[in-house]
Formats: C-alpha cells, sequence, structure tokens
C-alpha cells in the first residue's frame, strides 16, 4: 500500500515544527526520513501512526484519509515502532509481541492457532526466540529494541513506520535489521540518524530541515557533499561502497563544513 504525506503541517504550543511536508512512500518501497535533531522527522511519523493530530493537511493510506479509519482497522494497516518504548512491561517477552495481534481480536477473545504461529515467526525473525519467557523488563536496551519491533511485526501490516529503528543496537543487530526490513517488501517508512545505513537500506530518501522538504529522490541523487554541507553541516565525500556498489559517505573528522582543514 502506498503512503501519502499531503501538504502536512505540525504544530506545538502554537510553534510550527513541520511545515506544509509531502512526500511519498511506495508500495512495496523502503522510504527514509533524514534530517538534523529537530528537524521534524519524528513529527512526521507521530502523524502517519496517529500518536500526533496534524494543524493541516492529511495523511493518505492508497488514497484514503488515516485519520477516517476507526483505530483498529488503521492499526491493521499500519504499525509503528516509535522511539518512546513505553514503560517497563511486567510482562515476558512472547506476551509483549503478541500484544501485536490485538487489532484482529475481540474483546476478551483469545489467541488462536494462527496467533501462536505469527508470534513464534516474528520472536524467530528478530533473533528472540529463546528469550519468550523472560521478563521484558529484564532485558537490555538492543533485547527491547528487537522484540519491539518483533511485535509491529506480529502486527501482520501493510506499512512499517520505524523511528531510529537501530537504536540501542550493536553492529551486528543493526545490520540483521537493515537486512530484515530489506526482506520485508512491505511499504516502510524510516527515519535514520545513520547515513550511510541509509543509503544502503531505502530506495528513496527525503530530507528535512527545519521543518521542511529540501531533497528527495534516490540516496545517490540526494546525498551529495553539497547537501551534506549545507543541512547537516558537514564535510564528506561520496564514493561507491567496495562490497555493495551503494554510496558510502567519508566524513572529514577534522573541520565542520564551514572550515578550512590545517
Amino acid at each position: 500500500m502506498r503512503i501519502e504525506v499531503d501538504d502536512l503541517r505540525v504544530a506545538y504550543d502554537g510553534r510550527t515544527v513541520v511545515a506544509g511536508v509531502n512526500l511519498l512512500a511506495a508500495p512495496g518501497e523502503i522510504t527514509g526520513l533524514i534530517g538534523p535533531n529537530g528537524s521534524g522527522k519524528s513529527s512526521v511519523l507521530r502523524t502517519v501512526y496517529r500518536h500526533l493530530r496534524p494543524a493541516a493537511g492529511r495523511v493518505l493510506l492508497d488514497g484514503t484519509d488515516l485519520a477516517a479509519l476507526a483505530p483498529a482497522r488503521a492499526a491493521r494497516h499500519v504499525a509503528a515502532l516509535p522511539q518512546e518504548r513505553g514503560g517497563d512491561f511486567e510482562l515476558t517477552v512472547r506476551e509483549v509481541v503478541a500484544m501485536g495481534r490485538t487489532p484482529y481480536k475481540r474483546a476478551f477473545a483469545g489467541e488462536d492457532e494462527k496467533d501462536r504461529w505469527i508470534v513464534a515467526d516474528a520472536l524467530e525473525r528478530v533473533g528472540m526466540t529463546r528469550y519468550g519467557g523472560r521478563r521484558f523488563s529484564a532485558l537490555s536496551g538492543g533485547e527491547r529494541q528487537r522484540v519491539l519491533l518483533a511485535r509491529t511485526l506480529a502486527q501482520d501490516p501493510d506499512v512499517l513506520v520505524l523511528d531510529e529503528p537501530t537504536n540501542h543496537l550493536d553492529v551486528r543487530h543493526q545490520v540483521e535489521l537493515l537486512a530484515l526490513l530489506r526482506a520485508q517488501h512491505r511499504t516502510t517508512l524510516v527515519s535514520l540518524h545513520d547515513l550511510n545505513a541509509a543509503a544502503s537500506v531505502c530506495d528513496r530518501l527525503h530530507v528535512l530541515h527545519a521543518g521542511e522538504v529540501v531533497a528527495s529522490g534516490s540516496p545517490l541523487e540526494v546525498l551529495t557533499p553539497h547537501l551534506l554541507a549545507e543541512v547537516f553541516g558537514v564535510r564528506a565525500a561520496v564514493i561507491e561502497h567496495p562490497l555493495t556498489g551503494d554510496p558510502l559517505i567519508a566524513f572529514d573528522h577534522t573541520a565542520t563544513a564551514t572550515e578550512t582543514p590545517s
């Protein structure tokens, strides 16, 4: 399914943080939001998974305004992994993942065989099968992140919305998570701070700066030395990754974009 953000504006306490944003997440593709801290990435994503009500504009799911859908119906289509992880669930890992099946259940309905299979598959996909009986609150930050990703997969959505999903993960699990996203072939909207991760996993990038989209296109089209200097304030060269052929950003750690190296 396709997600379109149409002329979106988001405001907090009268201050506009997202101003007239238009973007597209195409069916089956991974679409990345990148930009400096405070650029509006999380605010855009929160409107997509209906945590925030926009001051103006719409989020469309295959042409239908998501705001017009009942919560359970919307949750069958869109699953989110937000930055705000919530409290320490006094539940087992398996029970947390099983929460992803809630949109499909009537009140007080128990699990059926399909639910159990989907939950087990989601745990296996994120490498957490043997943790199923552990308390979620006893896990490390990286382990919790993987469990919450499993919960979104158990929701079996058409669209995944992920806000900094590689936070708290070590290098191996970052690589595995990005490979997992690639293998899903679901419409995915993801914000990433790691620009090289964005270049490797995303089909399309939207660059946000001061609440506006300032560039859109493929990673090769978007990630130029000029944009990196203008938006992120860094000096960098963009070369071809020797293993994958993706754009690879080599940062100059001796100077900012406005400084001349000695």
